[in-house]
């Protein structure tokens, strides 16, 4: 997402300048090492100052500020370059102020309270920064959006396999395998196969899932673009459960490809999904095996529905809609 944001600017004829690579991300919740990169942060301040003063930098945009990983460096580079000071998925969490996270969130809310404009992606985010947004603040939705100009060419595979794409990791994703498993122990065999792209160090524990199900499953491993490419263009459709996704960029993905998707109505999730019923969370892997079933026996609904998402791709997550909002929210603090 990160890359492809650069483009979008680049695109929308902004000079970028990748300012620093300081990394602030704290996953664990470790209150001395928050205090040691903070430190690390304001040393590397009086350097930044001066290269954007030689440099002449006119804007200072940040990419996911949250309590994990805080902006502790861009609002400091603004306010003394006196530049506008813009953020792009900046999320609020009012729960981190206190506990292990505390420095950081303090510092990401810091962050958020000083940007003059910022770009939210899901409306779950833009539900806490509205309410809590000074007054000239200004918020701008930008949907997640595919690195492209145009859609991938149209593909239809009446016979194919099922897709799952996820990390395999504990958390969020290895619930989202563990309900794929149980949904598909409710379908006949001789219905499907599914193939799985994704590794990780829950690798085991996925297959262990799947192991009752044998050759049913092929497991892809971890694939380069082509590859992933080819496995959207080959199956019948996508089945990610979608536990916790901020987004999912590979829902894009694969609605662009053509695939109709089988998902949970999650927040996030439904961002990014072609607008119509999905099931919901509370329905249980029953009411999505009684949707695969449905979709994987009616080839001429699951080709309508694939050319439905691609439309829906085209007009609201690709590149050209994406360089029109940051040029909006740009032009709106005087960079032009």
């Amino acid at each position: 997402m990160a890359r492809a944001l650069i483009q979008a600017l680049e695109t929308a004829g902004h000079t970028v300048t990748l300012a620093s690579r300081l990394r602030s991300r704290d996953g664990a919740g470790n209150a001395v090492q928050q205090q040691e990169v903070i430190a690390n942060a304001n040393a590397a301040l009086p350097g930044l100052i001066s290269r954007g003063h030689a440099e002449g930098w006119n804007a200072w945009v940040t990419y996911h500020n949250y309590y994990k990983a805080p902006d502790l460096i861009g609002a400091s580079v603004a306010q003394a370059l006196d530049i506008p000071y813009l953020l792009i998925e900046a999320t609020r969490a009012a729960k981190r102020l206190t506990g292990p996270w505390a420095q950081y969130a303090n510092a990401a809310e810091a962050a958020c309270d000083l940007a003059d404009v910022i770009f939210y992606l899901t409306s779950r985010d833009e539900a806490a920064l509205r309410r809590d947004a000074p007054p000239a603040q200004s918020l701008l939705h930008l949907p997640p959006f595919l690195n492209s100009n145009t859609l991938p060419a149209e593909t239809f595979a009446p016979d194919g396999p099922i897709l799952s794409v996820g990390m395999m990791r504990k958390g969020d994703k290895l619930a989202s395998y563990r309900i794929i498993a149980e949904t598909l122990a409710m379908l006949p065999k001789d219905t499907w196969r599914l193939e799985i792209a994704g590794d990780g160090p829950a690798e085991g524990q996925v297959r262990a899932m799947m192991a009752p199900f044998g050759d049913n499953v092929r497991f892809l491993g971890n694939l380069s673009t082509a590859d992933l490419n080819a496995a959207y263009a080959r199956a019948a459709l996508m089945f990610w459960p979608g536990v916790n996704e901020a987004f999912g960029l590979v829902y894009l993905e694969a609605q662009a490809a053509g695939l109709p998707i089988v998902a949970q109505n999650r927040p996030g999730v439904r961002e990014v999904l072609s607008p119509e019923p999905y099931p919901s969370v509370e329905a249980g892997p029953a009411a999505l095996a009684k949707e695969l079933s449905r979709q994987l026996g009616d080839r001429e609904a699951r080709r309508t529905k694939g050319r439905a998402a691609r439309e829906y791709v085209a007009e609201n997550h690709l590149l050209p809609a994406a360089v029109t909002t940051l040029r909006r929210g740009l032009a709106s603090v005087g960079v032009h």
